[in-house]
């Protein structure tokens, strides 16, 4: 291990073969730190925190912060934090605000500065969150979702897998896996065909989610009727996208000239 002398690192405080610790960096009780992590200047890991191996977290960042919630009241709950993320200047990630609930982010994210990330969040795999990304408390994302700078998405939200967000949106209802959404609030704006095609998708599979992207925002058909149509798309993709539609309790957002789509529940 590689601390620095003016580090302040708790003896409750667990950390892996190879850390790296920076100057004036802050270390609680109750935290771990996996193998080969390297935690920068000034940066402080809070009680109930854990990181697994090869996290790069960078100055100023502050990580398990107690929830921003009127109604948190001191316990015991967590900040989960996979493999190989980057962790960039000033982030803020809390706790989650009931006893032993959780905040979950996977592994190879990366998060850029001053991004925020709230209680009870869940982020999967490979998550780009750009500069001054604000999410609410109980969002869920995806895996290989890229929230553009500038970004607020409201709680209780949820965006799908290979999503892409626009600069500077405003996100008050789920945001369709696959779909590019922009706007204050929110419209759905197409495939985000350049994402899928960086992930290694065909022809074959945007052709698919194509014809399911106009069955569902541009048919004019009700929701019901157009998801009978997109069973009949035999492609796993489609399949995944009906899935997230019918987890959907908030709504998710449609495209501009449709207003807003309502979920299964009648919701707005």
């Amino acid at each position: 291990m590689d601390i620095h002398t003016t580090a302040i690192i708790n003896s409750g405080a667990r950390l892996g073969p190879g850390v790296k610790i920076g100057p004036y960096a802050v270390v609680e009780e109750d935290t771990e730190i996996g193998e080969g992590s390297d935690i920068r200047a000034h940066a402080v890991i809070k009680r109930f925190t854990t990181l697994g191996p090869g996290n790069i977290v960078q100055e100023g960042a502050v990580l398990g912060g107690d929830p921003q919630d009127l109604s948190f009241r001191d316990c015991r709950s967590f900040l989960r934090i996979g493999a190989n993320n980057r962790i960039r200047e000033g982030v803020t990630m809390h706790r989650g605000t009931q006893p032993d609930s959780e905040t979950i982010v996977g592994s190879n994210c990366f998060i850029m500065a001053n991004a925020h990330v709230a209680h009870n969040c869940t982020l999967g795999d490979e998550v780009i969150i750009a500069n001054n990304v604000a999410l609410a408390g109980h969002i869920d994302i995806e895996d290989r979702v890229f929230i553009s700078g500038g970004v607020v998405v409201h709680q209780f939200c949820r965006i799908g897998r290979l999503a892409m967000i626009g600069g500077n949106a405003k996100i008050v209802q789920d945001c369709l896996p696959f779909v590019t959404t922009d706007g204050a609030p929110g419209r759905a704006k197409g495939l985000n065909t350049v994402g899928l095609r960086r992930a290694g998708f065909k022809s074959v599979d945007l052709a698919n989610l194509k014809q399911a992207y106009r069955l569902l925002l541009r048919s004019g058909l009700a929701l019901r009727e157009a998801i009978e149509d997109l069973d009949r798309i035999d492609d796993p993709l489609v399949a995944h996208l009906i899935d997230f539609i019918r987890g959907c309790k908030r709504g998710f957002c449609h495209e501009e000239r449709g207003g807003t789509r309502k979920g299964p529940s009648g919701r707005d």
